[in-house]
C-alpha cells in the first residue's frame, strides 16, 4: 500500500478536519505496537550504546610458530603443503601448550603483576558495560574478562599460533601482546629445561656412577702401592724375574765350570775350592731371589708374585672402570646431543603492531545483525499469530 492509499481518506475531508502527522504516526506506532517493542525500540537502544556510549577498541595482533631444532615430527598438510610450510611448524602438542599457557590463570597472574593488567582494563574512558567491575577482582572473573580480550589459536596445517589482544588503549594493546610473547618464550624455555634435564637424567646419573667407580678403584690403586712400598708391581716382577733367570745362567755356568775343573785337577785343590764355594754362593743366591719371587709359606704373603696378583686384579678393575667411564662418556654425550636436537623455538613470524585505528566493536555489523534478528522473530511470531487467528475464525 502507498502513502496515497493511507492518507487518501485523510485528504477527503475538509482542511480544518484533516487530521495532523502527528496524529498519522501515532496511528502507524499503535497499530504495529508490537514491531515497535520487539524490532525497533530494541534496535534503537542498542545503536544508542554502541554509537553514544559504547569505548573503542584496539587490536594488536602477532603470529608465532613453535619449532625444535631438527625436522619437525609431522608435517603440514593441505593449505600449509601449498605454501611450502612443511619445514615451519613444531609439533602441535607443544603450540597448543603455548597456547593454553597464554590463557591460563598463570598468564593472567603474571600479567596482573608485571604490566598492571586490572588497571589497563579500567581507564576511565572505558564506558561501564566494558570496563572490569571492581579494581580487585578474583582470579576466575579477571580469568573470564581477559578471555574476552585475548585470544590464541593455532592453525594445525601450518603450525602458526596467531595472538590477539583488544584493549581500550592502542598503548595497553601492544604492551600486553608484547608481553605475553615474552612469557611465551620463558614458557618454551622452561619446557627446554625441562625435557632436557628429563632426557640425560639417565646418562648423567651412569656417567657419575662411572666416575665414582674409576676414583675408587684408583684410590684403591694408590693405597696399595703404598701398603706395599712399590709404585710398580708390575716392573719389579719384571726385573725379578730377570733377576731369577740371571742367577740361573751364572749358576748352570759355574756348575758346568765346576764339573770340568773336577775332571782335571784335584778336589781339594784351592781353584777347585774357589768354584765349589761361587757355585754354592749361586745356589743360595737363586734359592733367595726365587723364594722373594714366589714366596714360602712362611713368606708368601709378601712374594713379589703375591704382591703383583692383587696389583693386577685392581689394574684389571681400573681397566674395566676406564672403559665403564667412556662408554658412559659417548651414551652421555649422544643424550645431549640429541636433547639439544629436540629443543624448541618460539619464532616470532609476525610481531605485534601498535594498532591505529579501532576495530571494535563493529558497531554497524552487531546493530544490522540484531536487527535481522529481531525482525526475524517478529515475522515468524506475526504469522503465527495470523494462523491461530484465521484458524479460530
Amino acid at each position: 500500500m502507498t502513502l496515497h492509499g493511507i492518507f487518501a481518506p485523510a485528504l477527503e475531508l475538509a482542511p480544518e478536519e484533516r487530521p495532523t502527522l502527528w496524529t498519522h504516526i501515532k496511528d502507524f506506532i499503535r497499530k504495529r505496537r508490537m514491531m515497535m517493542l520487539i524490532v525497533v525500540l530494541p534496535t534503537l537502544l542498542l545503536s544508542g550504546y554502541y554509537y553514544l556510549i559504547a569505548s573503542d577498541q584496539y587490536e594488536s595482533e602477532a603470529h608465532f610458530v613453535v619449532r625444535s631444532a631438527d625436522a619437525p615430527s609431522s608435517g603440514p598438510s593441505g593449505f600449509g603443503q601449498l605454501l611450502g610450510l612443511s619445514g615451519m611448524g613444531g609439533g602441535a602438542g607443544d603450540a597448543a601448550s603455548v597456547t593454553d599457557y597464554l590463557q591460563s590463570h598463570d598468564a593472567v597472574e603474571k600479567l596482573r603483576r608485571d604490566v598492571g593488567l586490572v588497571s589497563r582494563f579500567r581507564r576511565p574512558e572505558i564506558d561501564p558495560l566494558s570496563r572490569l567491575r571492581t579494581e580487585d577482582p578474583t582470579p576466575e572473573s579477571l580469568l573470564k574478562y581477559y578471555d574476552g580480550k585475548v585470544r590464541a589459536r593455532t592453525d594445525h596445517d601450518t603450525g602458526i599460533t596467531t595472538l590477539t589482544v583488544r584493549a581500550f588503549r592502542p598503548g595497553d594493546a601492544y604492551a600486553i601482546i608484547r608481553s605475553l610473547l615474552v612469557m611465551g618464550e620463558q614458557r618454551v624455555n622452561a619446557m627446554n629445561a625441562r625435557s632436557y634435564n628429563d632426557a640425560i637424567a639417565s646418562s648423567r646419573r651412569q656417567l657419575q656412577e662411572a666416575e665414582v667407580a674409576a676414583a675408587e678403584v684408583q684410590d684403591n690403586l694408590t693405597a696399595y702401592r703404598q701398603d706395599k712400598a712399590d709404585i710398580d708391581p708390575e716392573g719389579s716382577g719384571k726385573a725379578q724375574i730377570g733377576l731369577v733367570s740371571t742367577l740361573r745362567a751364572n749358576l748352570a755356568a759355574a756348575q758346568a765350570q765346576l764339573e770340568t775343573a773336577g775332571a782335571f785337577i784335584s778336589r781339594s785343590s784351592p781353584q777347585y775350592v774357589a768354584l765349589s764355594r761361587q757355585v754354592r754362593s749361586l745356589q743360595a743366591q737363586l734359592a733367595a731371589q726365587s723364594g722373594r719371587l714366589a714366596g714360602s709359606s712362611a713368606s708368601q704373603s709378601s712374594s713379589i708374585a703375591n704382591n703383583l696378583g692383587g696389583y693386577e686384579d685392581l689394574r684389571l678393575r681400573q681397566e674395566f672402570a676406564g672403559k665403564r667411564y667412556e662408554a658412559a662418556a659417548a651414551a652421555f654425550a649422544q643424550a645431549r646431543d640429541r636433547a639439544q636436537r629436540q629443543q624448541l623455538y618460539l619464532v616470532r613470524i609476525v610481531d605485534a603492531n601498535v594498532p591505529v585505528k579501532s576495530l571494535y566493536p563493529q558497531r554497524g555489523r552487531i546493530v544490522l545483525t540484531v536487527f535481522l534478528a529481531l525482525l526475524l522473530i517478529y515475522s515468524i511470531g506475526w504469522l503465527i499469530a495470523a494462523g491461530v487467528r484465521e484458524h479460530t475464525a
